[in-house]
């Protein structure tokens, strides 16, 4: 049973990784429909390494029974996707910066070496996403598709985001073979 501190923790980072790739997916749809097939690509792959956080920390919960009120930030007002890029920097930076630090020192803390290693992959992939989305967003902000050469890979393991024409033949993060890795 994971102790109470970082079952809140999981539960608040499984609720805003959730809303975070619901929104991206969101995000993806307003991006195609504006001219921007690159960007909708990067939202759908980074939706999916949301997904890859949000399962971790949901499998660790795998004791706990019942129902709890989660309580997670979550950006709303999509608008064109020069702000939707906007909201999702936002996002990650505050994951990057506030949430992620927060939640390892206190899974260290109490011990919980499982959700250390789920939120210390989160916060190495999130780090990338904060990049790539601001990235996109000086294109878009001019006008232009963001130039994606290759793909968006995503490791289905940790989350870790890699762009390029091959994936990395393994994952820095967590160490899973590239040959796992899912193309957007």
């Amino acid at each position: 049973m994971v102790r109470p501190m970082t079952a809140d923790a999981l539960r608040s980072a499984f609720g805003g990784e959730s809303m975070a790739h619901m929104r991206y997916l969101v995000f993806a749809d307003i991006a195609e429909r504006e001219g921007f097939p690159s960007v909708a690509r990067l939202f759908r792959a980074i939706a999916y390494a949301e997904q890859v956080h949000a399962t971790n920390h949901f499998k660790i919960l795998s004791e706990e029974k019942g129902d709890y009120k989660v309580v997670a930030g979550a950006l709303f007002g999509p608008g064109n996707t020069s702000k939707n890029l906007e909201l999702a920097i936002m996002g990650e930076e505050f994951e990057v910066n506030e949430m992620y630090p927060a939640y390892i020192e206190i899974a260290k803390s109490q011990g919980e070496q499982a959700a250390v290693r789920s939120f210390n992959w989160a916060l190495e992939a999130e780090k990338i996403h904060a990049k790539l989305f601001s990235e996109a967003k000086k294109y878009v902000d001019q006008g232009k598709d963001w130039p994606l050469e290759g793909k968006v890979w995503i490791c289905p393991v940790c989350g870790y985001t890699h762009v390029g024409k091959e994936a990395p033949e393994k994952c820095p993060v967590c160490g899973a073979l590239g040959k796992m890795f899912r193309a957007f």
